[in-house]
């Protein structure tokens, strides 16, 4: 007699094969220790020093440290200037997702690593290298500054084009990979129907990847307000025109350190804002 002829053996209603238990609290097996201490110690490496932060905060004093018009300056460029950056990678960096993910050309692995640069140059050469390019004295902002007298360096303009360059990778990146993951078949019964392919780019990519766009301009956001390196190489750090939060933050640390945490705090706050209002809508994973 086998298994499946013994009376207490559980078979399914119409194959005869034994059930299988669904995974419950009662099934669920321990967390491996090996995995249990990493997992946890990288929650405490991420989280002790936001945790810092608010305890060490002059909260007493708060109120006082952020009534100056100069913290309120530095946030409202902040703001602005990465709203504009990722509109800039909006305009340009789905076009270029579009282009990598959907096309074919020669060197087009090439172009994708230059693309993505930007995400392991460390900042400050990708403001000096912007200078290079942009500079009045540059290769391009010569005929720039000759032809047109536009001077984009140590302007709000260059603080946009700061944060946007190193800030664009991460919408290409998630832009790309939605592209990749979407099915192609939907675009192709479009152009069946008569649609060019821009229209079918528009009516029906679009409204397909539209997640991952939002995702991807989220992070592009977010990594524009935090921006640091590239703004004060490529546009300085004067108050009300190029001075952001983060510039603000490093130049309250050098001489009042409490302000520093208070200014700290606020981008803290602003980021978590706007990451957790979007992330239940946009970037939670169906």
């Amino acid at each position: 007699m086998t298994s499946l002829d013994k009376p207490g053996a559980a078979t399914g209603p119409r194959t005869g094969r034994p059930r299988r238990r669904r995974a419950g609290a009662g099934g669920r097996r321990g967390v491996p220790l090996p995995l249990l201490l990493p997992g946890v110690l990288a929650l405490a490496f991420l989280l002790l020093p936001l945790l810092a932060l608010l305890v060490r905060a002059p909260w007493r004093g708060l109120p006082d440290q952020l009534a100056g018009a100069q913290v309120w300056q530095a946030l409202q460029l902040s703001l602005v200037s990465a709203t504009a950056a990722t509109a800039v990678s909006l305009v340009l960096g789905v076009p270029l997702a579009w282009l990598l993910a959907r096309t074919e050309f020669p060197g087009r692995g090439l172009v994708r690593a230059l693309v993505t640069l930007p995400l392991v140059l460390p900042p400050v050469v990708g403001g000096v290298a912007l200078l290079l390019a942009l500079g009045r004295n540059g290769v391009i902002g010569r005929w720039l500054d000759t032809w047109f007298g536009i001077t984009l360096p140590f302007t709000t303009t260059g603080v946009v084009i700061a944060e946007a360059f190193v800030a664009m990778p991460f919408l290409v990146i998630s832009v790309e990979g939605t592209l990749r993951a979407a099915d192609p078949r939907y675009e192709e019964a479009a152009a069946t129907l008569g649609a060019s392919r821009f229209t079918a780019f528009r009516r029906v990519t679009l409204p397909l990847i539209a997640p991952g766009i939002a995702a991807g301009a989220v992070l592009a956001w977010a990594r524009a307000l935090g921006e640091f390196g590239a703004t004060i190489t490529f546009a300085g750090n004067f108050p009300g025109r190029t001075q952001t939060m983060p510039l603000a933050v490093y130049l309250a640390l050098q001489n009042d350190p409490e302000a520093a945490i208070s200014l700290s705090l606020v981008l803290l706050t602003v980021s978590i804002a706007v990451l957790a209002g979007l992330r239940d809508r946009w970037m939670t994973p169906s």
